[in-house]
């Protein structure tokens, strides 16, 4: 039973009872509203379908409630609004170059692109099985694609802010977004080698995005900016004291620096170089959302979080001012701020990988270095997913789809470019073979040990620090590509 159902019941319930003023401050639960004011509304509008199927839920004090009616409504309200991501899909579809001279219409790029944006396996978990309300939101934001992809860029910056009022984690991508409207659409013309030509520069085009988005900041923060709850709105939506990790660590550098300092830690106990009373126990691995200081490795603060976060985003941001390439270049920094985001962003959760997956998967039906850095990326990430899923019942569940949908990932994408070189090198392969005993070591092998009462996060450990090993490497492959490729085009230009 996932706690996202308790967490979203609550925020029916906070917005369907309190007035607006009460919003960001009830906390009666410990599952606080903390999204944007759009999704607050939008919580607001299921709850007013919601109590027709149980008015009992939509009551704060009844925490952890829980029927079957209230299941259905919270189930059923995903399905119908993915109806935006299916539109959202078809959008994308349409911009994907399909002039291959292919027979079989199953292997054109847009419909293998349809299937591995509509079947992906971790917003499928994440959404139906786990329970979230990704879909739409992910919609939003292929929708957003699309539409600069068409060179129709106001509905584009329109469609990515009111997202952003939805879900601040997509702030993450905003630098690919604000440079590559920048770019392509203040400066209307570029010199015959492709470098900006300033006097092309519109001021009413930067008037025109500079009014969409305070428009759309007015509509969702302008109610509390009246009310002064502006710093209480901030507060909720981030909330620093949470920590660096989730509980259950995201497979980024963070976790390969925490493993790094427990290993440290190992070590100097064995050598007698550290006092074991001035040690935590289980600090960092302890399943709790709380601060931690690490002990042999500086710990990390939100600033230098932040930092890391914005020196590693530079370099693609510069690829897209310098050298834009058209859609292309805006899809290749997108997933790359995501990913750089993803590697070194404050209390990440693990289902932040969908942000660059799913972009990703329009660059991967059009080129091959980029198909195998996607099946990397995806089988590590999907994977990184398996512990949201402990149940079970739910352990079959979860191998077969992950199955069905890595077989068609990496069948499709070979027959796509069976004329290419190989996706994939033999260290690749080898290491994604290695899932496979890691997750039958993790399921099955380690709960009979005596070892699971003593170190119970030992599954989560290895799961996140592996899975940690092939994300990282997805996304200095895909930067080497970018860069590498971004210097081939300069010298060819000159």
């Amino acid at each position: 039973y996932s706690t996202d159902f308790e967490v979203h019941r609550n925020w029916l319930a906070i917005t369907n009872n309190l007035p607006l003023s009460q919003w960001y401050y009830e906390a009666t639960s410990e599952w606080t509203l903390d999204y944007p004011p759009f999704f607050a509304w939008f919580e607001y509008a299921l709850s007013h379908v919601a109590k027709y199927f149980d008015p009992k839920m939509l009551v704060i004090e009844n925490l952890n409630y829980t029927s079957q009616a209230t299941i259905f409504f919270q189930r059923f309200s995903v399905i119908v609004t993915d109806t935006l991501f299916i539109y959202a899909v078809h959008e994308c579809c349409r911009c994907v170059n399909g002039k291959r001279a292919l027979k079989d219409v199953l292997e054109k790029p847009a419909f293998i692109l349809a299937v591995l944006l509509l079947w992906n396996f971790g917003l499928l978990i994440v959404d139906h099985i786990h329970f979230q309300y990704n879909g739409f939101l992910f919609g939003l934001m292929l929708l957003s694609v699309a539409r600069l992809c068409q060179k129709r860029y106001l509905e584009g910056a329109f469609l990515f802010a009111v997202l952003l009022h939805f879900k601040h984690i997509y702030v993450y991508v905003a630098p690919a977004y604000g440079i590559y409207l920048l770019r392509s659409y203040c400066f209307t013309a570029n010199n015959a080698d492709g470098s900006l030509k300033w006097r092309s520069f519109s001021l009413l085009h930067v008037t025109l995005l500079g009014l969409i988005v305070s428009l759309v900041s007015a509509l969702s923060l302008g109610p509390f900016i009246v009310l002064g709850q502006l710093p209480q709105v901030f507060s909720r939506l981030f909330p620093f004291k949470r920590g660096l990790c989730h509980a259950y660590w995201a497979p980024n550098f963070w976790a390969l620096y925490n493993a790094m300092d427990k290993a440290l830690t190992v070590l100097g106990l064995k050598c007698n170089l550290l006092d074991p009373t001035q040690i935590p126990k289980a600090s960092m691995t302890g399943g709790l959302v709380q601060e931690f200081q690490h002990t042999v490795l500086p710990s990390v603060t939100p600033l230098a979080t932040l930092i890391c976060t914005f020196i590693s985003i530079l370099p693609s941001v510069f690829c897209l001012w310098f050298k834009p390439q058209g859609p292309r270049g805006f899809l290749q920094c997108l997933v790359l701020c995501a990913l750089s985001s993803f590697m070194f962003g404050w209390h990440v959760h693990e289902k932040a990988i969908l942000l660059a997956i799913l972009p990703l998967s329009l660059l991967a039906v059009q080129r091959a270095k980029d198909a195998g850095i996607y099946l990397i990326l995806t089988t590590t990430g999907h994977f990184s997913l398996f512990p949201l899923l402990f149940t079970p019942p739910e352990l079959p569940i979860k191998i077969l789809l992950m199955l069905l949908f890595t077989v068609y990932s990496f069948s499709s994408l070979k027959s796509l470019f069976r004329r290419e070189r190989p996706l994939l090198n033999w260290l690749e392969t080898i290491y994604l073979i290695q899932l496979v005993p890691l997750e039958i070591f993790c399921e099955m092998i380690f709960p009979l040990t005596p070892w699971k009462q003593h170190f119970p996060f030992v599954p989560l450990l290895l799961t996140s620090v592996y899975c940690a090993l092939g994300v990282t490497y997805a996304w200095l492959k895909l930067y080497i590509s970018v860069l590498t490729e971004r210097v081939s085009l300069r010298q060819k230009a000159e």
